[in-house]
């Protein structure tokens, strides 16, 4: 556990600091998912705080208020011990003066938060791109642009905005865009059709044998890709779900333990949540953690046969829950 010596929120004022405060304190919170998280968020909040400081001193209070959400598995609050950015910034005014602004603040932001160890995101999901920093008026048509275009990209973005927490400032304006997407389900069912088939690309773990599917190819040869072929079942068809019964949460766990009895019955959903619980905490003592790409893999002859068994299962549990929302989907729509 980290000592509560340990103060992120108040002790540094520069990135330099901060960088070196995470490289000195994450490796305490490697064991315990929920742990590690907490921390993540303190090190993202003190980030921005950092960038406000600095935008406030070049350019003035902000125009407006403001929420700095995150979304991938940040968002859903489940990154492990690496992890690259995925974030955007909602603001109330509608001016020019505050598009500049929060443009400016989203850009320090980014920049800070590679500074202090987080990766740039590779699809450009950050607050330093103009489509991830919008006034609220601006998101409403964004989201209405997502929800109606047929394309493959904008139906991955509304799912990645769906999974938006709010970190700094106002956490109405994501509740409100939420619920708007909620009423366009509501109005046209089938986005949930069209959400499950942007999803439907799942890598497969195991064989029709019972083997591990492992790479075979390059760097990760012989490793399992623990992201597409274990997160991603879980991740989507517990999205899904939630979308189903307008479920505001966003961790995968806390949406889990919102499902009603209606969709999913409670011994399942107990057994999905323990497997799950399960992944995370196999993520973090089984997985690789060299660097954001490593960590993504597990290597499968390193693993004893007990902890091979578990792996199996997990995967195992995966599919068999995505394909049961599939067909609760396909159902409904």
């Amino acid at each position: 556990m980290i000592r509560e010596t340990v103060n992120v929120g108040d002790t540094f004022k520069h990135y330099e600091h901060l960088r070196k405060l995470r490289k000195q304190t994450i490796n305490a919170a490697a064991n315990d998912h929920f742990t590690l998280n907490k921390l993540h968020d303190r090190f993202m909040d003190k980030v921005v705080q950092i960038a406000l400081q600095k935008l406030k001193k070049e350019w003035g209070p902000p125009p407006s208020s403001f929420s700095f959400f995150l979304v991938g598995s940040a968002g859903r609050f489940e990154q492990a011990l690496w992890s690259d950015q995925d974030h955007g910034i909602v603001y109330e005014s509608n001016s020019d003066e505050a598009k500049d602004y929060f443009l400016k603040l989203g850009k320090e932001i980014s920049n800070g938060l590679y500074h202090v160890g987080y990766e740039f995101c590779d699809g450009n999901v950050m607050a330093s791109n103009p489509l991830w920093c919008q006034s609220f008026e601006s998101w409403k048509i964004q989201l209405e642009k997502w929800m109606k275009q047929e394309s493959w990209e904008s139906i991955r973005y509304l799912l990645i905005f769906i999974d938006a927490r709010g970190l700094v400032g106002s956490d109405e304006y994501i509740k409100e865009l939420k619920q708007y997407i909620y009423l366009q389900i509501e109005k046209s069912p089938h986005l949930l059709k069209r959400m499950l088939n942007n999803t439907m690309r799942v890598k497969k773990g195991i064989g029709a044998f019972g083997q591990f599917l492992v790479e075979r190819h390059g760097i990760h040869t012989g490793n399992i890709n623990f992201k597409k072929t274990a997160f991603f079942p879980y991740v989507n068809a517990v999205r899904l779900l939630a979308l189903k019964e307008t479920i505001i949460n966003t961790s995968t766990l806390s949406r889990l333990d919102s499902l009603s009895e209606s969709n999913i019955s409670v011994s399942a959903r107990e057994d999905y949540r323990k497997e799950f619980l399960k992944l995370l905490q196999f993520r973090l003592v089984q997985g690789k953690h060299d660097n954001y790409d490593a960590v993504h893999y597990v290597k499968i002859n390193t693993l004893t046969k007990e902890h091979k068994k578990e792996l199996k299962e997990i995967l195992k549990k995966g599919i068999q829950l995505y394909n049961y929302t599939k067909r609760v989907i396909e159902k409904g729509c």
